[in-house]
C-alpha cells in the first residue's frame, strides 16, 4: 500500500497532539486522514466540498474505519499522508491511506475508511454522483 498512491498532503505534528509519551495521540490521526481526504477532493480533483454539501449535490460520512498503527509520529515530525480512492461502490467509496514520515518509506500508519454518500435532509444513503465517480476514475488513472 502507498506505492501505487500518487496524491499525498503534507503536514507537521504539533505540541497539542502529542501525549504524556510524547507521542502523537492515537485519535489525532482520524484528524490527519481526514484532512488528506479533504485535500484529495479539494486539490487533486479541483472540487470544493463545502459547496456541494451547500448544494445538496454531494455529502458523505464516515461509515468504518480501520487503522493499523505501526510507529509513532512525534512532535515536529513532517509527516506524508497518502491516499487513494480503491473502490466506488453504489452508495460509497473506500480510500486507503498510509502515512509515513518525510523522507521515510515505512508506513507510520496503514488505514481503510468507507464513506457513504449521505442525504442530510432524507437522512439516508444515496448513490455516489456520476460527475464524482467519472472524476475520481479519471483521477486514479492519470495518476497511476
Amino acid at each position: 500500500m502507498g506505492e501505487e498512491m500518487k496524491f499525498s498532503h503534507r503536514l507537521r505534528v504539533r505540541y497539542s497532539e502529542i501525549d504524556g509519551q510524547k507521542i502523537v495521540f492515537n485519535a489525532h490521526y482520524l484528524t490527519y486522514l481526514d484532512i488528506a481526504m479533504s485535500a484529495y477532493f479539494e486539490e487533486g480533483l479541483q472540487m470544493n466540498l463545502a459547496d456541494l454539501s451547500q448544494e445538496g449535490t454531494f455529502d458523505f460520512v464516515l461509515a468504518k474505519s480501520t487503522l493499523e498503527y505501526k510507529k509513532s509520529a512525534q512532535l515536529g515530525d513532517w509527516l506524508n499522508i497518502w491516499c487513494k480512492v480503491k473502490k466506488l461502490g453504489h452508495t460509497s467509496f473506500t480510500m486507503d491511506f498510509k502515512i509515513t514520515r518525510e523522507g521515510e518509506l515505512d508506513p507510520i500508519l496503514l488505514a481503510e475508511i468507507i464513506y457513504v454518500c449521505y442525504d442530510p435532509e432524507a437522512r439516508t444513503s444515496r448513490p455516489v454522483p456520476n460527475f464524482i465517480r467519472e472524476k475520481i476514475i479519471r483521477f486514479e488513472k492519470e495518476s497511476a
